[in-house]
């Protein structure tokens, strides 16, 4: 039956799919809402080399209609007990755009949604995991009248800070010069603001302009060219964006997010570091997680170590014995953790 809305039951024999080869796909049955065909592709290695390790969810949009259509998609695992899962391997999308045979947009999903590790160790029952999927088309029956276009002025910021047009202050990051704007900046983040005061008024740009660049320390190019295009655009680079090491990636940025103030970055942050604890980074991420005050994802790590087996295997870890040289204090409350 056509709907505006779905849920399904995708179930895949994940004792056979993780023998496939990474960027092999598990696919469900057509699905009809909102009068379009859709599918959800499960890649139980990873969509590509740079997500291996990871399972790979992504919903398809199927039929070769060339109109855009908008939808939310929703998804999570349910565990042996059939109950759902209500922070790791669960994932909503903002509203996206799919548009129609022979564009790139045609699907959107989470290339890191559940590592493997979580999947195997809460997920797989009877040889088989299940994913509640869920499909919500967005102005399914639009008006006559032109639809208002979506907010683009991160897109303009964007080619502004690309193109340097207008600069009038410039930093110096490890000999590589970063050009941007000082109004902007200034308006986002309070501490390059008053750091930026010295520069004088508005009337001095074409002095400013002829200054040498800031030299700036203790933070490395890549992290504040992400910082900058945040300032910008308000958006994260996606996960495929973030590098080999994407918490090493997010820990830096959240440094610099907390050093300029830019509590919405480190938010974000904060918030994507958690998909990505394992045994490997769970100490590390406890650690960032203190020294910037975050509490909620301190209190998720926490949590993370007072699973026994979890602990165990992390507390071997190099990270963990940095955690412990830089917050004593937090050790003796993780093995009272464990221990009760």
């Amino acid at each position: 039956m056509m709907a505006d809305s779905a849920f399904v039951r995708f179930k895949v024999n994940y004792d056979q799919a993780k023998r496939l080869a990474v960027g092999k796909a598990v696919r469900s049955d057509s699905i009809s809402v909102g009068g379009r065909m859709w599918r959800v592709s499960c890649y139980p290695r990873g969509y590509s080399r740079k997500v291996e390790g990871w399972l790979s969810l992504y919903l398809d949009l199927m039929d070769r209609a060339s109109s855009v259509v908008k939808a939310i998609f929703e998804a999570f695992l349910v565990d042996g007990e059939g109950q759902p899962s209500t922070d790791v391997a669960q994932w909503r999308s903002d509203v996206r755009r799919f548009e129609g045979d022979g564009s790139i947009s045609k699907r959107h999903g989470r290339s890191r949604f559940v590592t493997h590790h979580y999947l195997e160790k809460y997920f797989v029952a009877e040889g088989h995991i299940t994913f509640v999927c869920g499909i919500l088309i967005v102005d399914a029956h639009p008006s006559p009248m032109s639809p208002v276009p979506p907010p683009d002025i991160g897109t303009h910021l964007a080619m502004l800070l690309e193109s340097s047009d207008g600069w009038d202050v410039a930093f110096c990051v490890q000999g590589e010069t970063f050009r941007a704007h000082r109004a902007i900046l200034a308006a986002r983040s309070p501490v390059f603001r008053e750091e930026l005061e010295h520069l004088g008024s508005k009337a001095q740009a074409t002095v400013v302009v002829s200054s040498p660049p800031i030299a700036l320390h203790e933070i490395a190019p890549a992290t504040f060219g992400t910082l900058l295009r945040f300032i910008y655009t308000d958006a994260l680079p996606g996960d495929d964006d973030l590098g080999g090491a994407p918490s090493v990636t997010l820990q830096c940025l959240l440094a610099a997010a907390d050093r300029y103030a830019l509590y919405r970055l480190k938010l974000f942050c904060a918030h994507r570091l958690w998909n990505y604890v394992t045994v490997d980074t769970a100490a590390d991420t406890l650690a960032c997680a203190l020294m910037y005050e975050c509490p909620k994802l301190k209190n998720k790590c926490i949590d993370f170590f007072a699973a026994e087996e979890n602990f165990k295997k992390a507390v071997v870890t190099e990270g963990f014995m940095h955690l412990g040289q830089k917050f004593p204090s937090i050790i003796t409350e993780l093995r009272e953790k464990v221990g009760a």
